[in-house]
C-alpha cells in the first residue's frame, strides 16, 4: 500500500536544488580524497592496529556529539550560517591533516571535522525545507547522488594526487581546496531556506545527547530512529570490511577494489537521480524502506556465499610481496602481521568476481533507497522547525553506527571466519526487514 501523499509528487524546484547538489558534491569531493587515505596516514606515524582503528572512529565519535547540536542551530539561525561555519571547519580540519606531524595531530584533525561538521546533515534539512511530502525523497535522494559522484571521483583524485608527490599532505591540501570550492559555492549560490519566520525558539533542548535521547522517546519517530541506526550498524559493517573480504576471498588489491567500489558508485547514482523519486510515488516511503532492506539482506548473505576462487590474474606469492614489501606502505605491512589468510593458487577462476559483482548490485540499490526513504519518513513525525534537529539526531545515530560497527564486525572477522560477518549481518538485516513490516504502519503522519 503506497503513501496517501505519494499519488501526486510536486516538481522539484530545480533552481533552488542544483546549489544544495552542487555544495553536496564538492563537499563529498574534499571528503572522499581523504577517506581512503585515513588509515595511511595512522600508520606512517607508526600506528598500531588499534590507534588505526581509533582514527577511523574519531570522526563519526565525534558526530554524535556535534550533528544534533549544528542542526539543532540551523532550526534557530537559519541554514546558511550553519553551512557556513561547518564547511569553514571542515576545511581548517584538512589543513591540520596536511600539517600533522604526528598521530595526536590527525586525530583531533578529525574530531575538529566531526563536532563541527554538519555538512551533509544541513544540506539535507535544506533540501526538505523546499520539498513537500510527495517529492521529499527524490531530493533527498539528490545528496545522496551528489555524494555518490563524490564516492567515484574522489578516490580516483586521490590515486592521482599520490601520483603527483609521494607526501600524504598532498591530498590533504587537496581536499582543503574543494572544501574552500564548497564555501564559495554555497556564499555565492545558496539562498536560505528556512527564513526567520519558521525557526524555532528552543532554549538548551538542542544540545546534543538530550536531543538524541528526546526524540527517541517519540513513539514512532523513536522506531525510525532506532531503524535508522540499526541498518546502518549492519550495513557499516559490510562496508569497512569489503577490501579485507576481497582481499581474503578473491585476492583483490587495490585496482580490483577501486573497480568494485567504482560499480557500486554508478548504481548509487542512477538509483538516486533516475529511479527513486518514481519508485516513491510508487510504492510510498514505507514501502521504500522495507524493499530497501529486503535487498540489503539480499545482497549481503550472497556476499558471504561468495566462493574462494581468486580471480584469474591472482598468484598468492606476488600479493603476499605486494603486502609486505618496502615499496608499499606500512599499513598494508600491518595487515600481514594480523594473520589474514590469502586464498591458495591452483584454484583461479571468474566465478568468485562474477559472484561478487551479482551480489553488490542489491546492495548498492538498497543502500541508494534506505536513508533518503527513512529520513523523508523522519521529516513527516516533527515539525519544519525541526526539520534540521531531526535529521541531526538521524545522522549522528548513523554515525554511531559507524563508529562501531567495524570494531565488532573485525572481531567476528578474526574469531568466526571471513564470510560470517556478511552472512550474520545478512540474517540480522532480514530480521530487520520483518521489524519494518510491522512497526512501519502509521509512521507517515506529522504531529499538529
Amino acid at each position: 500500500m503506497t503513501d496517501a501523499r505519494a499519488t501526486s509528487a510536486t516538481p522539484l524546484d530545480r533552481g533552488r536544488v542544483l546549489p544544495i547538489f552542487l555544495l553536496v558534491f564538492v563537499d563529498a569531493l574534499g571528503l572522499t580524497v581523504i577517506l581512503p587515505l585515513l588509515h595511511i596516514y595512522a600508520a606512517a606515524f607508526g600506528a598500531t592496529p588499534l590507534q588505526i582503528g581509533l582514527t577511523l572512529a574519531a570522526f563519526p565519535l565525534a558526530q554524535m556529539i556535534g550533528v544534533p547540536v549544528m542542526g539543532a542551530l540551523s532550526d534557530r539561525y537559519g541554514r546558511k550560517p550553519l553551512l557556513l561555519i561547518s564547511q569553514a571547519t571542515t576545511c581548517i580540519s584538512f589543513v591540520m591533516l596536511g600539517l600533522a606531524t604526528s598521530l595526536e595531530m590527525v586525530i583531533l584533525s578529525r574530531l575538529v571535522d566531526g563536532v563541527f561538521g554538519a555538512n551533509f546533515a544541513t544540506a539535507k534539512a535544506a533540501l526538505s525545507d523546499i520539498t513537500d511530502e510527495s517529492n521529499r525523497t527524490r531530493g533527498l535522494g539528490v545528496t545522496g547522488a551528489a555524494f555518490g559522484l563524490g564516492f567515484i571521483f574522489g578516490p580516483l583524485l586521490s590515486l592521482l594526487a599520490l601520483e603527483i608527490s609521494d607526501s600524504l599532505a598532498v591530498p590533504a591540501f587537496t581536499a582543503a581546496i574543494y572544501s574552500f570550492a564548497s564555501i564559495l559555492v554555497t556564499a555565492a549560490l545558496f539562498k536560505e531556506t528556512h527564513p526567520p519566520e519558521r525557526r524555532g525558539r528552543g532554549g538548551r533542548a538542542w544540545r546534543g545527547p538530550i536531543l538524541i535521547l528526546r526524540y527517541l522517546l517519540r513513539p514512532a519517530l523513536g522506531l525510525l530512529l532506532l531503524m535508522m541506526f540499526a541498518q546502518q550498524f549492519i550495513f557499516f559493517g559490510y562496508e569497512s570490511l569489503l577490501g579485507l573480504f576481497t582481499l581474503t576471498r578473491l585476492g583483490f588489491l587495490g585496482r580490483g577494489n577501486a573497480l568494485l567500489f567504482l560499480v557500486i558508485g554508478i548504481i548509487l547514482v542512477l538509483v538516486q537521480l533516475r529511479f527513486i523519486g518514481r519508485w516513491s510515488a510508487r510504492f510510498g516511503d514505507r514501502g521504500l524502506v522495507k524493499l530497501a532492506l529486503a535487498l540489503l539482506a539480499l545482497g549481503l548473505l550472497l556476499t558471504g556465499l561468495t566462493p574462494e576462487t581468486p580471480h584469474p590474474f591472482y598468484v598468492r606469492e606476488l600479493v603476499e610481496r605486494d603486502l609486505l614489501g618496502a615499496s608499499l606502505s606500512r599499513t598494508e605491512a600491518m595487515i600481514g602481521e594480523l594473520g589474514i589468510t590469502l586464498p591458495p593458487n591452483g584454484n583461479n577462476s571468474l566465478a568468485g568476481v562474477l559472484w561478487l559483482f551479482v551480489a553488490i548490485v542489491p546492495i548498492s540499490i538498497g543502500a541508494a533507497l534506505i536513508r533518503p526513504a527513512l529520513n523523508s519518513l523522519i521529516t513527516q513525525r516533527v515539525k519544519p522547525a525541526e526539520f534540521g534537529s531531526a535529521l541531526g539526531v538521524s545522522a549522528a545515530l548513523v554515525s554511531a553506527g559507524n563508529a562501531t560497527a567495524p570494531l565488532v564486525a573485525g572481531l567476528i572477522f578474526q574469531r568466526l571466519g571471513a564470510t560470517a560477518p556478511f552472512l550474520l549481518g545478512g540474517i540480522l538485516m532480514a530480521g530487520l526487514c520483518l521489524w519494518s513490516l510491522a512497526t512501519l504502519r502509521g509512521c507517515a503522519a506529522r504531529p499538529t
